[in-house]
């Protein structure tokens, strides 16, 4: 699990820690795959990839990723016609745990502000345990 922290390393609760996480993997998952090809056949095995390599990472508990080619127009014409994954396609959701803390967060695109966005689905921790501090 995580390193040791320096001693000036900032004290975070283990939420804080999982709300950090939650944006780093969703920023990771849509920087990482946006212009990859897609097409109906191969989204839902694309979809299955992203999920599993997220659930290597520290903390992640669950990790959906729907993928909708449909959303994105095809570049080229005839059989050289394809998609390539855009922001409007994707909608991911995961979930983290440490120490009974639970964190949820999704990315998806607001077709309302032409813009994909990552927000905080539920983040909270088991009665008794608010705001436990991290390791040390």
């Amino acid at each position: 699990m995580p390193a040791r922290a320096s001693p000036a390393a900032a004290r975070l609760t283990t939420r804080e820690t999982l709300l950090f996480e939650a944006g780093i993997k969703l920023g990771g998952i849509f920087h990482q795959y946006l212009g990859i090809p897609v097409d109906r056949r191969t989204a839902p095995a694309l979809a299955r990839t992203i999920a599993s390599a997220v659930r290597l990472q520290p903390y992640v508990r669950r990790a959906r990723v729907r993928i909708a080619p449909e959303r994105g127009p095809p570049l080229g014409r005839g059989r050289f016609a394809y998609r390539y994954l855009t922001p409007e396609m994707l909608e991911v959701t995961i979930e983290l745990e440490d120490r009974g803390v639970r964190v949820a967060a999704r990315l998806r695109h607001r077709p309302d502000l032409r813009y994909p966005l990552m927000d905080v689905v539920r983040a909270g921790a088991p009665a008794g345990r608010r705001g436990a501090k991290r390791g040390g």
